[in-house]
């Protein structure tokens, strides 16, 4: 690994030439923050501009390369007008249209020029002709290229020939970018991959004939630059670890055993799976380096608790404890939770919502700075600058798969005494081998067990013609006293996408279950109109909430036992598996 690391660092040091100016302005105005990252900005399509088809042998296609004399020309007055002309190769003729030519084009295209046109070409009323295709003067002999020509997702003011050229001319000094070969002859045979060099040559400058097969992520040059890439990112992330691990955090013991306190409160016990990992989260605090944990479990098993069990410890050595929500209904679930298990024993959790007012903000901020040991639940407002805590030695965040690394980060460089311990949480089942991967800079625990009487979920697919059984199974269900979430994959109907729309279902629920009160919620509605019918499903005023995904993170409903979801097929696994968590609570 040290010698990937170091390769690694060359790789990504700026290149040093004396074009690399005009290079570094066209990678920025891509985006990108290194002349290099030219290299792997890879094509959309390519074209075939290595063979001329004959004027006689013309016929429908989406586009062609031809060729021939101009012979006639008609253009409209105007500075950027259209102009009409028809080419000649010896063997037959094509009407060709442009719109909006140059006046420098109209000033060097004239009767008996050799023009070369690429595009599409259609039936028209006198023959085939080309709507305003690409085209470029050329002499009779002119040679063709002998490769596919890349086409690239580009910004305004950025052509495909300027960053054609740019990326062929990077192509020929891999070696004065520090762009080397990560892998010897024998690993490279062994994992079965492609040399670097020929990838990145294979996609920016493919054989014709193998254009197409390129672009597919089985292809070998994809398959490397992919390997490229997970490498990278796993270098990055294992120099954020190594990195981490050179850095002070405090060491937390919990000397007073408020922790044991805290859990004689939970009223109930910790099952096998929670007390291990409890363990091991107490072990990385006890410390004196950054705990980088992340703590997985599915919906219900127990991570909440888990959750307060570390800020116990924090709090009881005597320091601060920040845990961040993505939804302010989640948070406030914590709060609520967090309230019920600390205030007994002295500890009044701080909220710090979007929503809280300045006088609020004000006195959570006070009472964060003076050091005190302090438990702080909130969203985004966490990341405020106006909010510097003073002793904070434990970061919590719920549902992480929501917030982006760097988000983690900045939370966690509010700490002013050393760096604080970094706890995370997921529902989203990840496979241990998956994890490692894509989440390299954390340790993993697992809570592989439900806590005593918690049922499992049962998921059934119906087809669609079955959907009166689902309506009466709803009907059952509320009369029984249950809630149902129905979801549904859009707002509202479209054109470009196929789906339930969800204002459409909730208006033909309301006419098909007249004695049931529904309710509708989705991202278009404001966010304290979400909360308020949101609020009113928690409280039981509402028997059927028809949603969009913006439930997926949500809180806990102890009555809602039953979900429709609409066009499954629409979702992914994690986000169904999220889903599915939020009946049986």
């Amino acid at each position: 690994m040290p010698d990937l690391v170091q390769k690694g660092k060359r790789a990504s040091s700026p290149a040093r030439r004396t074009d690399g100016a005009a290079l570094a302005q066209l990678a920025a105005r891509l985006g990108l923050s290194r002349i290099e990252e030219l290299l792997f900005h890879l094509p959309l399509r390519y074209e075939d501009h290595t063979r001329l088809t004959p004027l006689d042998a013309l016929s429908p296609a989406d586009a062609v390369l031809v060729q021939g004399r101009i012979l006639q020309l008609k253009a409209e007055a105007g500075r950027r007008s259209g102009l009409w002309l028809r080419l000649g190769d010896g063997r037959g003729t094509v009407d060709v249209r442009f719109f909006h030519v140059h006046q420098a084009q109209r000033k060097t295209w004239q009767v008996g020029v050799w023009l070369r046109c690429y595009g599409p070409v259609r039936a028209g009323a006198f023959g085939y002709e080309m709507a305003h295709p690409r085209g470029r003067l050329v002499q009779p002999e002119q040679p063709l290229p002998t490769r596919a020509l890349a086409v690239y997702p580009t910004v305004a003011g950025v052509s495909q020939d300027r960053l054609r050229r740019a990326v062929a001319d990077l192509l020929t000094r891999l070696p004065a970018l520090g762009i080397s070969e990560t892998l010897s002859t024998a690993r490279l045979r062994e994992l079965g991959l492609m040399a670097l060099d020929e990838a990145l040559e294979s996609i920016h400058r493919p054989l014709p004939e193998l254009m197409h097969r390129v672009l597919t992520p089985q292809h070998p040059a994809r398959r490397r630059l992919a390997w490229e890439e997970l490498l990278a990112d796993q270098l990055v992330l294992r120099r954020r670890r190594q990195r981490a691990r050179s850095q002070h955090s405090p060491s937390l013991c919990d000397p007073d055993g408020f922790c044991g306190r805290v859990e004689a409160g939970l009223g109930f016990v910790l099952t096998p799976a929670q007390r291990r990992v409890v363990a091991e989260v107490r072990a990385d605090l006890a410390r004196s380096t950054p705990m980088l944990r992340m703590v997985q479990g599915d919906v219900g098993s127990g991570k909440t608790a888990v959750a307060a069990l570390a800020a116990a410890v924090v709090l009881g050595s005597g320091w601060q404890a920040a845990l961040m929500a993505p939804t302010e209904l989640l948070a406030e679930q914590h709060l609520k939770n967090f309230r019920r298990w600390f205030a007994p024993l002295g500890i009044q959790p701080l909220a710090l919502l979007g929503r809280s007012g300045a006088p609020a903000r004000r006195e959570a901020a006070a009472r964060i700075q003076t050091g005190e040991p302090a438990l702080v639940i909130g969203t985004h407002a966490l990341f405020q600058d106006w909010l510097q805590f003073s002793r904070l030695g434990l970061v919590m965040v719920d549902e992480q798969h929501r917030f982006g690394v760097q988000q983690r980060l900045a939370l966690q460089e509010k700490g002013s005494d050393g760096v604080p311990h970094q706890l995370v949480l997921t529902a989203t089942p990840i496979p241990r081998t998956l994890a490692m991967g894509l989440f390299a800079d954390l340790d993993v625990s697992v809570i592989d067990g439900l806590p005593p009487g918690r049922a499992g979920i049962r998921t059934v697919v119906l087809p669609a013609r079955r959907r009166g059984e689902v309506a009466d199974r709803v009907q059952v269900a509320c009369r029984e006293g249950a809630q149902v979430y129905w979801v549904c994959p859009l707002i509202e109907e479209s054109e470009r996408a196929q789906g339930e729309a969800a204002q459409v279902l909730f208006e033909r629920l309301v006419q098909a279950f007249p004695d049931l009160r529904l309710g509708l919620l989705h991202g278009r509605l404001a966010s304290s109109e979400r909360d308020a019918v949101m609020g009113a499903f928690v409280r039981g005023e509402l028997d059927v909430l028809v949603a969009t995904t913006v439930i997926e993170v949500g809180v806990d409903v102890p009555r809602a036992t039953v979900m429709v979801v609409e066009n499954a097929e629409r979702f992914g696994l994690a986000q169904l598996h999220q889903l599915r968590g939020r009946v049986g609570r």
